[in-house]
């Protein structure tokens, strides 16, 4: 008899622990809203790439001014103050550089912008200005100097930086090369949370980000093999092969990226940057893939540029 009482109560247990109507259990993300904002953002990066390009850098500096705002709060609540204006103006100085003076000057806006992070820190109080200045060199390096490889290629089209429409009309390798690089960031993180939320069981670094699994893992670099090699074939107008090589090298960036973020989040003992994106959290957890994948797109162009 108390046998009989008793059996029912496990699987109310079990009831209440599955909800099937919770559109994120496994993943932790609102996937319809995560995929509305994702798409959103993607189209008014790619109409700015493939239509005016200043407009491209306008919001590529507009996401890292974001970012790195984001950074500046959780540094703060944990007692790190950053010197928030010359970190903020080497923000807006980098991409523009790189736009209007390439490589060279890219270099030179990330060593200035480090110089008056050091000058800046100087003039206020000795008490934590180490933390500090480490902070605002860190936060230039991470966010707008890496994410200003996104630019790189439009000053390196024909030589040329217009500031209005692209002249003729006709849009360069270079950002084409660029919106390639965007899809397949946007292939690994969509096809790696397909295959994770259904099929994944082994973590990569359940330290890190315990929900980030080989599985997942393997699904980015099938899909983004997938989208790889059909935008070499019909947009780069390059051997299959390349799609391959891009896809592979820049899954494992944006997965480096996603993993370096999920260690400082952890390390600062915050779950997101920020909650201004629905369904994606900060800023900085859609940058995070990004800025490890532009530099890292940037070589791989120049390795396969022959090809």
């Amino acid at each position: 008899m108390g046998q009989a009482d008793q059996a029912p109560a496990p699987r109310a247990r079990t009831r209440g622990k599955q909800p099937r109507s919770n559109p994120t259990p496994k993943a932790g993300r609102n996937l319809p809203a995560a995929v509305v904002v994702g798409l959103a953002m993607l189209f008014a990066v790619l109409g700015g790439l493939l239509l005016l390009p200043l407009a491209f850098v306008a919001v590529t500096t507009t996401f890292a001014i974001f970012g790195v705002w984001e950074i500046y709060r959780a540094l703060e609540a944990n007692g790190t103050r950053m010197p928030t204006i010359p970190v903020m103006t080497g923000t807006v100085a980098m991409p523009f550089a790189a736009y209007l003076g390439g490589i060279e000057s890219l270099l030179f806006a990330m060593l200035l912008s480090s110089v008056a992070v050091l000058l800046w820190r100087s003039i206020e109080s000795a008490a934590g200005s180490a933390n500090s200045i480490f902070a605002g060199v860190f936060a230039l390096g991470w966010v707008p100097f890496f994410i200003s490889f996104a630019v790189l290629p439009l000053h390196a089209a024909g030589g040329a930086t217009p500031l209005g429409l692209w002249p003729g009309g006709t849009v360069p390798d270079g950002a084409w090369q660029v919106a390639v690089m965007l899809l397949l960031v946007v292939s690994n993180d969509t096809f790696g949370y397909l295959v994770g939320a259904s099929l994944g069981k082994h973590p990569m670094a359940p330290k890190i980000s315990p929900k980030k699994s080989w599985e997942g893992f393997a699904g980015s670099i099938g899909g983004a093999m997938l989208i790889g090699i059909l935008a070499c074939l019909f947009v780069l107008d390059k051997p299959w092969w390349v799609g391959a090589v891009l896809a592979v090298g820049l899954v494992a960036a944006s997965t480096a990226g996603d993993l370096a973020e999920s260690m400082v989040k952890r390390e600062l003992g915050i779950k997101d940057m920020s909650s201004i994106l629905p369904g994606h959290g900060g800023v900085m957890d859609r940058l995070d893939s990004i800025v490890f994948a532009s530099p890292a797109a940037f070589i791989l162009y120049g390795l396969v540029s022959g090809a």
